[in-house]
């Protein structure tokens, strides 16, 4: 049976981390005062007072509260957005050591929001915050030097910073610790330890790693073959409305392999993953109308998800289509090629 095999997405995307410092450390008097009603400004969205508040503070050296004035310039609360306002608070913060500031300032130059785009002042910035031990910052670090960008291309150091936020419970980092040790990049290859960090990732909800982990028990890379367990992972992922995992549960249907052979429940699954434009989805469909399954094929259905199949990229589609079109009249085939405009439209829509 052809399975999608694994997905190896080792590609954090810079996330901005939106919220207010609520910790007031280093501060008395006056300013404690003040930060505390900033605080309680902010969290009744009372927004403008909240931004006069910090801004005060801002602008008297405090490093917390330039960095939630940088957080409202970002996010447009109290105050007109302004992603250059917001670098420029984020920037006065990170100087003085504000973890998240640090991240946030690399955040700005790894996209060019505020400040122009600039890889190797990101990486400096995430650098600063990562040996804070932020764990976010790790992440982005890690994925700076996975792709090489700004940087010497370095597995082994993006496996270390991978590992770092991994071991503080990020899932995005688990999965891009899995995927290395899967394909042995910067680290020994190691189909237990993938699977482990794969684990780890896969019961907080990621659906690459719920669907790697099916792929590896499917193939058997983590001990007997076991498609019970390689279902039970798909369907995870499936349920997420990740297409790869909804074919190759779709796939285990129609052969009985996990889970009861069930026609009906590989062509729904199959439907899944065809709505998102997965060519094998649309293609396997198309046999399943045109082989009939027991019931009277459905050659007009066939020769639809075949021309479906063929413009998502399937060559297999192209031949197939012109076999069952043979069988077809002038006006069957038109109805297919109607269904097929329509279908795409609603997919679309």
């Amino acid at each position: 049976m052809a399975s999608a095999g694994n997905v190896f997405l080792s590609n954090f995307s810079a996330a901005l981390l939106l919220s207010v410092l609520i910790v007031v450390s280093g501060q008395n008097g006056v300013g404690a005062g003040v930060f505390e009603e900033g605080l309680k400004a902010y969290q009744r969205g009372e927004y403008e007072t909240a931004f006069k508040e910090f801004r005060f503070l801002g602008e008297r050296g405090n490093g917390q509260a330039q960095f939630n004035l940088g957080v409202m310039y970002e996010s447009g609360r109290g105050v007109t957005q302004d992603f250059k306002e917001a670098a420029r608070w984020y920037r006065e913060a990170a100087e003085q050591g504000i973890a998240q500031a640090q991240f946030n300032f690399g955040v700005m130059y790894d996209e060019g929001r505020g400040v122009p785009q600039d890889d190797k002042e990101a990486e400096r910035w995430y650098r600063a915050a990562a040996e804070q031990g932020f764990a976010m910052a790790q992440v982005n670090l890690g994925v700076i030097y996975d792709k090489g960008r700004g940087v010497t291309h370095d597995y082994t150091e993006a496996a270390r910073w991978y590992r770092e936020a991994a071991e503080q419970g990020i899932a995005q980092a688990q999965f891009n610790l899995g995927v290395m040790y899967e394909s042995g990049r910067g680290v020994s290859q190691d189909f237990k330890e993938a699977a482990r960090w794969y684990r780890e990732a896969a019961e907080q909800g990621i659906a690459q790693a719920q669907f790697n982990l099916g792929v590896m028990a499917e193939n058997g890379q983590n001990g007997a073959q076991d498609y019970e367990e390689a279902a039970r992972w798909y369907r995870e992922a499936a349920e997420q409305g990740y297409a790869h995992a909804q074919y190759n549960l779709a796939l285990l249907y129609a052969y009985g392999q996990g889970v009861p052979q069930d026609y009906e429940d590989a062509e729904r699954w199959y439907r899944a993953a065809a709505r998102q434009g997965y060519a094998s989805a649309q293609y396997n469909l198309g046999v399943m109308y045109y082989n009939g399954g027991g019931e009277p094929p459905d050659y007009v259905s066939a020769h639809m998800w075949f021309n479906l199949a063929e413009t998502s990229g399937s060559q297999e589609a192209l031949r197939d289509k012109n076999v069952v079109g043979k069988l077809m009249t002038p006006a069957q085939i038109e109805e297919a090629l109607r269904m097929a405009r329509e279908w795409t439209v609603k997919r679309h829509k």
